[in-house]
């Protein structure tokens, strides 16, 4: 089967749409995982595939013990592929318009209290190197709402001390400008004055600003151990902390603030009103249980 019109319908998401090479990585799994189900279904072509392909191939799926999310994003790449062969390339119409995804239940994600976050932030060892870069990134995290991948990847040139603000390099290659707020800069100033001179050793052109013991930038995974060390360190459940439980928290503590949902949506990088609107629901979900707890008939 010619794969020849994926390669270039992946340079499109690319170029055009300055889609990361994580995603493009994820789309082409899943359109080759298709054009191997269409092969077995003895097509040579992929615009031969149709409705009832589309069917059995998410009935397949299901058969697998895929998640409904899993499958969901798997269609919704499918979909937006046969939509650009429809556009650009003269197919007559798409299998995948009159097929439903399943129906997923959103699930509220996991937000700490400010006691919680506190106790977080303040579990770093300040006496050494190491817990001071750890203070700075908690700080910063939770300051800004990064995503772990933006600040792990935040170099000396990307921010601004004496303007409190971080320029951040978010998915799609698309750039914005958020705060830092006083404790985060004055962590950041601290390790970078007292901590990261003694973890840089002679590696004098290394611009990354969080580094591990041998001076080279932290990695995703490194920062992920981090952080439930320090989630077991202040009691906290390991399994529920990750690098985004504080970005969750650093957004629905801006919202309990009277911060309005577009200036959040700015500060967090997304691209959908609607994706930032599930901090709305945790709100509602914690006002639910105060008042079933605290209120005589809840």
């Amino acid at each position: 089967m010619d794969t020849q019109v994926i390669d270039l319908y992946l340079s499109v998401l690319a170029v055009e749409k300055g889609y990361s090479a994580k995603t493009i990585e994820a789309y082409a799994a899943d359109l080759n995982d298709f054009i191997a189900f269409l092969e077995e279904q003895g097509l040579s072509r992929i615009e031969e595939a149709k409705a009832p392909h589309v069917l059995l191939y998410l009935a397949k799926l299901r058969e697998k013990g895929l998640s409904a999310e899993t499958v969901a994003r798997r269609l919704s790449a499918l979909r937006n592929f046969f939509r650009y062969l429809v556009l650009e390339h003269g197919l007559s119409e798409s299998p995948f318009e009159l097929i439903e995804g399943p129906k997923l239940s959103r699930k509220l994600p996991i937000v700490l209290s400010r006691q919680e976050v506190e106790r977080l932030l303040n579990a770093p060892d300040l006496k050494t190197p190491i817990g001071l870069r750890d203070k700075a990134m908690l700080e910063v995290l939770y300051a800004t709402g990064l995503r772990v991948s933006e600040l792990i990847g935040l170099k000396m040139f990307d921010v601004n001390l004496e303007v409190g603000f971080v320029r951040v390099l978010g998915k799609g290659e698309k750039e914005r400008l958020v705060p830092l707020g006083e404790v985060a800069k004055d962590a950041l100033k601290t390790y970078l004055a007292r901590g990261r001179p003694k973890l840089l050793a002679k590696r004098l052109d290394e611009a990354h600003i969080f580094l591990n013991r041998r001076g080279r930038p932290l990695t995703r995974q490194r920062f992920w151990q981090i952080i439930k060390a320090y989630a077991a360190k202040s009691g906290l459940n390991p399994k529920e902390i990750s690098p985004h439980v504080l970005r969750h928290s650093f957004a629905t503590h801006l919202l309990e603030g009277g911060a309005d949902l577009r200036t959040v949506q700015m500060m967090l990088g997304h691209a959908s009103l609607s994706t930032t609107q599930i901090y709305t629901h945790v709100q509602v979900e914690t006002l639910r249980k105060v008042h079933e707890k605290y209120h005589p008939r809840g």
